[in-house]
């Protein structure tokens, strides 16, 4: 049932996620600091995290996330209803940011409710590899309902205005939101739910008391403040200065997913061989490079995307795993709900800010401009600072302390043995004593 309810769920982002709100806004001209305003609003809304996790604690697992992601799904419907509401372009502007900003609330709400659902439900030893099966299943239904939707998009784009594709995927993604609702009332909750906490601030603060989260936690505030600056802007930055079609958009995502899809299953397995530490230090330093591979195609080129399709559908995918287990793994039991949410503020916020920064210097920067003789925009900028940051950010995952995990505390030893100088040495002196003597 949590595979079958993901896979709906990965339908319902199709209709409703990043790439179709980033086409609701240029449709409503929004600039760029509004875009990377309202793209942040998931992450801004993690500030929600604790009252979240009170709940949680409370009221169970399986109940408060059945109500708040059913309600983060159906608060779309109002977008369905645009073509017949004649409120002029700026109301209808506050209502897709206000739309998008419930949304994100509730979803947090109950992202917070169902991950510690999941924390309880699935075990440890086989976590890793559960989770990497069903990552690769639903991101293979969230690829082929995104081209559909792309093609959707494409066909019935105007001229000008929202036009009827938008809101007829809005109203799509309600209804699926009622799907995957049943689906998840299908499954149980293994924990019962327990008393509301009755010292709720010292339960919010015992996770910064941690030594063994401290580590975590910085690492997640460095990290999304790093993704944040670039990462609201590649859909704008592909329909704008790209030229890119949502279909070709689509076939871009489904080229990242279907590398998703191949090694997800495997880096599933390592995790729970070896722990999320090393592969979260490994998949971090390898995404700092991803922004910088967007300086490369122009509208007339876009065949470097290839690039970034292997390497983003190769190394987000570990990433996703390792930063969904380690957090499970480092946090108590009892608590946990309380953990999880240090960790999404700590993270959402970051990004946020982050941001909105992004967006500011985006906005006062010149569309266009010539640097050491090449043809720049503004986003450029954007994707320099963001692959400088990750990479720093990434060092901070040699301070993690993951139990049980074998850590890794250096970047030499993400290296093969063979690369190594001891192991070269030793290789280099065993074929020179094989060698014929002349």
């Amino acid at each position: 049932m949590s595979v079958t309810e993901g896979m709906f769920a990965e339908v319902f982002t199709a209709c409703a996620g990043a790439t179709v709100l980033t086409a609701w806004a240029v449709a409503l001209k929004l600039g760029p600091f509004l875009v990377g305003v309202m793209t942040a609003l998931p992450f801004f809304a993690q500030f929600v995290q604790f009252p979240a996790a009170w709940l949680t604690g409370g009221f169970g697992h399986r109940r408060v996330a059945l109500a708040a992601v059913c309600l983060s799904r159906l608060v779309m419907f109002p977008l369905a209803l645009v073509p017949w509401l004649d409120w002029g372009l700026v109301a209808t502007q506050r209502l897709l940011l206000a739309i998008a900003g419930a949304s994100a609330v509730l979803g947090v709400v109950g992202n917070n409710a169902w991950v510690a659902w999941m924390g309880e439900l699935v075990p440890h030893a086989v976590r890793g590899r559960f989770f990497g099966r069903r990552t690769a299943l639903t991101t293979l239904a969230g690829t082929v309902v995104s081209l559909a939707a792309g093609g959707l998009m494409d066909r019935l784009r105007p001229d000008g205005g929202v036009g009827v594709a938008l809101p007829l995927l809005a109203l799509v993604g309600c209804g699926i939101g009622i799907i995957t609702t049943l689906l998840m009332a299908l499954q149980h909750d293994p924990a019962p739910p327990g008393p509301l906490p009755a010292r709720a601030m010292q339960a919010a603060l015992q996770p910064l008391k941690d030594v063994r989260v401290r580590g975590v936690l910085v690492y997640q505030v460095a990290w999304n403040a790093a993704v944040g600056v670039s990462a609201p802007f590649f859909a704008l930055h592909s329909l704008q200065n790209l030229q890119m079609t949502f279909v070709l958009m689509a076939l871009h995502a489904a080229a990242v997913a279907a590398v998703r899809i191949l090694t997800v299953p495997w880096w599933g397995q390592v995790i729970d061989r070896v722990g999320a530490q090393p592969v979260l230090l490994g998949c971090s330093l390898g995404i700092g490079v991803i922004p910088a591979l967007w300086l490369l195609p122009s509208a007339d080129c876009l065949w470097p995307l290839v690039f970034d399709a292997v390497l983003a559908g190769a190394l987000w995918g570990g990433h996703a795993l390792a930063i969904f287990a380690l957090p499970l793994t480092v946090a108590p039991r009892e608590g946990r709900p309380f953990y999880l949410a240090a960790f999404a503020t700590a993270g959402g916020l970051a990004y946020t800010a982050a941001a909105a920064l992004g967006g500011g210097i985006a906005a006062r920067l010149p569309a266009t401009f010539t640097l050491g003789g090449l043809p720049w925009v503004n986003l450029h900028v954007l994707f320099v600072l963001s692959s400088v940051a990750r990479l720093a950010a990434a060092l901070l995952v040699t301070h993690v302390d993951e139990p049980g995990a074998r850590p890794v505390r250096s970047l030499g030893a993400l290296l093969p043995r063979w690369l190594t100088r001891p192991a070269f040495d030793t290789a280099l002196a065993r074929s020179r004593a094989r060698a014929p003597r002349r």
